[in-house]
């Protein structure tokens, strides 16, 4: 998690020959990929769903006759959002949390996020038993109905499916609380900072740095 911060900051802070610096961040990111056995297409794919947003503040950067700019923020927001794939692709969410724990992030902040994650389960799950009571009561069998009553059917579900949740999520609180919850998540198993860790993270920040710097010194 460390060394994807200081990636972001130094990818960030890279205003002189930033296309190849980005260049070179981007062959470092496909060979973590690739190390990291995830599927390269996929991830590629997943992190191009930030452009649309990215493109709509570069086209303001056109429209001004700031077109470098314009490049720099399609490239850098690309990159960033690939960074996070990553790091979310190879480290568990409990993991995750805990390392920013431990980097002074508000614990309130991280219980959102963790009840967020859990909750979102609870509404898949609860959306899985709704499908399968329609489909159980011919509710599926593709039957011609109007557009103002199949808008209207489809409201009336989720309206049921967010009721059904939040009394689910409710009852998962109350037993929480009788098991003891007061406010933190406790790990199944504790992680420390290892001497592997400090290696990897050691090496990660002078790859970065040292590239970079490289980079911008033969441009």
């Amino acid at each position: 998690m460390l060394a994807a911060l200081i990636f972001l900051v130094a990818l960030a802070t890279s205003h002189q020959s930033y296309l190849a610096v980005s260049a070179v961040y981007f062959a470092l990111l496909v060979t973590a990929i690739f190390a990291a056995g995830l599927p390269p297409a996929a991830v590629l794919r997943r992190a191009a769903l930030v452009l649309p947003f990215s493109l709509v503040f570069a086209a303001m950067s056109v429209a001004s006759g700031d077109t470098t700019r314009a490049i720099s923020l399609v490239v850098k927001s690309y990159l960033s959002a690939l960074v996070v794939l990553v790091l979310v692709s190879t480290t568990p969410l409990p993991q995750l949390l805990g390392g920013l724990e431990r980097t002074a992030v508000p614990r309130f902040l991280l219980l959102v996020v963790q009840f967020l994650y859990r909750y979102l389960f609870v509404i898949s799950e609860e959306a899985q038993h709704m499908r399968a009571a329609a489909a159980a009561k011919g509710g599926s069998m593709g039957r011609v109905i109007s557009r103002r009553r199949h808008f209207g059917a489809a409201a009336g579900a989720v309206g049921v499916l967010f009721a059904r949740s939040y009394a689910r999520a409710e009852a998962i609180h109350l037993a929480m609380l009788a098991r003891g919850f007061a406010g933190h998540f406790r790990p199944l198993a504790k992680s420390s900072f290892r001497k592997l860790d400090a290696a990897f993270l050691a090496g990660a920040v002078a790859a970065i740095v040292l590239l970079r710097a490289a980079i911008e010194a033969w441009t």
